[in-house]
C-alpha cells in the first residue's frame, strides 16, 4: 500500500469555523479503508489569535496521535502548505481545506488512486461536489464556489508525490489567498515534466456563508493573476485552463467612469455624458448577467447591483496594483535557474 499524509490548513479562529474544520476532520476519521499515516494541521491564525484547537482534534478519535498541530504564524495557505509540507515523510501528501467533508469511501478509493498512478503522474485530483439549494436557483455567491466542480488541480481535494513538490520548491508564498497558488503549482509541475490526472475519489464542497461584499473582497486575485503573467507567460490562462473573467470589461467600464467624471469636471458636458452612459450601461449588463440566474430576491438583487457598481474599479485597481508590484518578476523557470 502506498502510503500518504494528510496536510490541512485552517484559520478556525471562531465557532462556526471550528466546526466546519470538526466537520472535515470527522469525514475522514469516518472515511473507510487505509487512514493516512500522519496528519499536519497547521494553524494559520496570528498569534494575537491564541487558542487551541481541540474541539476539531477530538473528533479524530485514534487518528488524534498521527495528528501534528503547526503555526503557521498567519502568512496564508502557500506558505501554511508548505509548512504541512516539510513535516512530511510519506511519499505522497495530500491537500484538503479545512471546509470540505471526504467521501464514506474515500481512503479506500485515494489508495487506488495512488496505487495506479504512473511512474510519471505526479498529481492525482480528487472529484469535488458542491451541494446547491434544489428548491431555489443558486445565489450569486453559490455559483462561483460550484465553479470549483469544473477548476483543474484545486487543493481542496489534491494529492501530490512529496518528492516532486519538494523538487519544484513547493507552493509560491507570494500567492498569499486561497487563489491561484494550486495553478501556479500544478504548472511549475507540468512544465518539469510529470503528468497530472482526475482520480475518482469523491469530496463535498459545501458552499460557506459569506458577508454580502465577499465578492468584492475576492477582487483581490486580480493581483495574483497579474503575477500569474509575469511566471507562466501572457498565455497563462489556456495553460491554466482557467476562464479568462471579466477584467478586460471592467477595466472598460472603469475607464469610461472615470472619464465621464474627469470630463464633467471640466466642462465637456456632452462627453462626459456619453461616458456615463457608457459606464452605466456596462454596469447594468454586468449585473444582468449576475442577476438573471439567480434568485433574484429583493436581498440578491440589492446585493448583486451593489456590488456590480463596486467590482470594476476594485478589480482594475488590484490587477494594476499586482502588475506594478510583480514589475520585475521573470518567469519561473529564470527563477529556478541557478
Amino acid at each position: 500500500m502506498t502510503s500518504y499524509a494528510v496536510v490541512i490548513p485552517t484559520l478556525a479562529s471562531d465557532t462556526l469555523a471550528s466546526d466546519t474544520l470538526a466537520d472535515c476532520l470527522a469525514a475522514l476519521a469516518a472515511a473507510t479503508g487505509p487512514h493516512p499515516e500522519e496528519i499536519v494541521l497547521v494553524d494559520d491564525r496570528t498569534e494575537r489569535e491564541p487558542g487551541p484547537l481541540q474541539h476539531p482534534l477530538s473528533v479524530l478519535g485514534d487518528l488524534r496521535e498521527r495528528t501534528t498541530v503547526l503555526g503557521g504564524g498567519g502568512r496564508g495557505p502557500a506558505a501554511a502548505r508548505n509548512t504541512g509540507l516539510r513535516a512530511v515523510h510519506t511519499p505522497w501528501t495530500v491537500f484538503l481545506d479545512d471546509d470540505v467533508q471526504v467521501g464514506a469511501r474515500w481512503c479506500e478509493k485515494l489508495a487506488e488512486d495512488l496505487a495506479e498512478a504512473s511512474h510519471d503522474t505526479a498529481g492525482v485530483q480528487g472529484v469535488l461536489a458542491v451541494p446547491l439549494p434544489g428548491e431555489r436557483r443558486p445565489t450569486d455567491w453559490e455559483r462561483g464556489t460550484a465553479g470549483l466542480v469544473r477548476a483543474h488541480w484545486v487543493t481542496a481535494d489534491m494529492a501530490y508525490r512529496t518528492e516532486v513538490l519538494k523538487r519544484v520548491g513547493g507552493f509560491d508564498e507570494r500567492f498569499q489567498r486561497a487563489f491561484r497558488e494550486d495553478a501556479d503549482l500544478a504548472l511549475r509541475v507540468l512544465d518539469s515534466g510529470w503528468r497530472i490526472r482526475q482520480g475518482r475519489r469523491t469530496t463535498r464542497h459545501p458552499v460557506r456563508s459569506a458577508s454580502r461584499w465577499a465578492s468584492v473582497r475576492q477582487q483581490r486575485g486580480n493581483a495574483d493573476d497579474a503575477l500569474m503573467r509575469h511566471l507562466h507567460g501572457p498565455d497563462w490562462w489556456d495553460k491554466a485552463v482557467a476562464p479568462r473573467g471579466r477584467i478586460r470589461t471592467h477595466a472598460a467600464i472603469t475607464t469610461a467612469g472615470v472619464a465621464a467624471c474627469a470630463l464633467a469636471a471640466t466642462g465637456h458636458g456632452r462627453a462626459a455624458t456619453a461616458c456615463a452612459l457608457g459606464w452605466a450601461a456596462g454596469t447594468a449588463e454586468f449585473a444582468r448577467a449576475r442577476i438573471v440566474p439567480g434568485p433574484r430576491t429583493r436581498h440578491e438583487v440589492a446585493t448583486v447591483l451593489a456590488t456590480s457598481v463596486l467590482i470594476p474599479p476594485t478589480a482594475t485597481w488590484h490587477r494594476l496594483a499586482g502588475a506594478w508590484r510583480h514589475r520585475h518578476t521573470p518567469s519561473w523557470q529564470e527563477e529556478a535557474t541557478p
